[in-house]
């Protein structure tokens, strides 16, 4: 549908976009999200198969998992301001990007090299690196690519193909499992394939608009010179960034990572090792169908807003891992139902509140910023729901964190960290 729309608008410029829903999108737009979606059936391939590698294969402690959760979420932050400063610097954003890219498809076929738990966190870690580099110039591009009132539905478009290849990589996983020899093996191979193919449709498809001149500014000649005000001094200046660094933040610290909830799901349902790639397929489905439509119903309602409310489906979820239901389908729908919705109406959303907040000359290392702030506290997080699952039990772990999350919820909402406004 958008490949036929986005290529209309592309060959003949004169001809005006549909209204509504289907109009088109920006041809970047589009291509970074088969970008995306090549990706992450790579990523996903591996994911879906990483929890019960580590825990169940080679036998890692909840805690150690925990650590490395965190650590595939943030200990690449400082990498996303360097990244996302060089890329405003140089205006070579479509550059940097590729170069996470690459880096990613590189550290895929390195897990076929590694066999003990730590060897592969740190192959992970390299992997994580190349994300972080690549997130806030692709968000960048897509940002800089629609005018403000459309950022949202922008975004829903890409993390609808994003969420498309999250779909089919856990899909891909459980047919390579299920008729492979070597198992995991298999997996990364195929997943190093798929990688490299997304490197190939960015170099090939993705292009980068030319850096606007900034018009030249008269100056009295009898005014002294002045040093503009430094990146950061600038970002810091922006109160509407600064307050949603700290809600997503605030809010990152209690989110239980999907990898967790998978787990506590096929203990519940007791559920065959060769059938748990298939429960992020569920998420996946959920957050396809979502993304667009939440996308702008944040443009109308609100981007922060919504952000809050998919915080609380994700509270809904825990507490239906929680609750005392019969282990099956219905709780297996409900659970990955609540948690596709949260990931539609808070990954690009978030991205979307924050582009129309900074200038163009900063878009990069403004979203890099935001990221790290939440990456940070995710980090945080898992590496405290690994340890309160090693100390107590998955149960009361999982009790803690839905209670900390009810009350910072709360806490945001009285505050009014989370107004919510058009302009947003």
């Amino acid at each position: 549908m958008y490949l036929s729309t986005s290529r209309a608008a592309d060959i003949a410029g004169d001809t005006p976009a549909p209204k509504g829903p289907l109009r088109a999108v920006p041809g970047t737009v589009f291509a970074l999200g088969l970008v995306s979606l090549v990706t992450d059936v790579s990523a996903e391939m591996v994911t879906a198969v990483l929890p019960l590698y580590l825990m169940a294969g080679l036998g890692m402690s909840p805690l150690a998992f925990g650590a490395l959760d965190g650590l595939h979420q943030g200990a690449t932050a400082l990498l996303r301001l360097a990244g996302g400063r060089i890329a405003d610097r140089t205006h070579r954003r479509k550059l940097v990007a590729g170069t996470g890219y690459a880096l990613s498809a590189v550290c895929k076929a390195a897990l076929l090299a590694v066999t003990t738990p730590w060897s592969v966190a740190a192959v992970l870690a390299a992997d994580r690196t190349g994300k972080g580099l690549r997130t806030a110039p692709r968000d960048a591009l897509i940002s800089l690519s629609v005018p403000p009132q459309e950022q949202g539905r922008a975004f829903g478009v890409h993390r609808a193909l994003d969420t498309a290849g999250a779909l089919l990589g856990p899909l891909a996983a459980f047919g390579v499992l299920w008729v492979a020899v070597d198992g995991y093996e298999a997996v990364f191979t195929v997943s190093c394939c798929i990688a490299v193919l997304g490197v190939v449709l960015l170099a090939l498809f993705v292009r980068e608009a030319p850096a606007p001149v900034p018009a030249p500014v008269p100056v009295p000649a009898s005014a002294a010179p002045r040093t503009p005000p430094s990146p950061v001094r600038t970002l810091l200046r922006l109160s509407g960034l600064r307050r949603l660094c700290l809600t997503a933040a605030v809010l990152g610290l209690f989110t239980v990572g999907d990898a967790f909830l998978y787990l506590l799901l096929q203990r519940r349902l007791d559920l065959s090792a060769a059938y748990f790639p298939l429960l992020p397929v569920g998420t996946a489905a959920v957050f396809l169908l979502a993304a667009l439509p939440v996308g702008r119903l944040a443009d109308r309602l609100g981007r922060r807003r919504v952000f809050l409310g998919g915080h609380s489906l994700l509270l809904g979820a825990c507490l239906l891992l929680l609750a005392p239901v019969p282990a099956g389908a219905p709780l297996a729908a409900g659970v990955l139902a609540l948690l596709g919705l949260f990931y539609a109406a808070t990954d690009g959303v978030l991205m979307a509140a924050a582009g129309p907040l900074l200038p163009a000359e900063l878009r990069t290392t403004g979203l890099a910023a935001l990221q790290t702030a939440q990456a940070l506290a995710r980090f945080a997080g898992s590496l405290l729901f690994g340890a309160a699952w090693t100390l107590w039990g998955p149960g009361r772990a999982l009790g803690l964190a839905a209670g900390g999350l009810l009350l910072t919820l709360a806490a945001v909402a009285v505050s009014g960290g989370t107004r919510a406004g058009r302009s947003s």
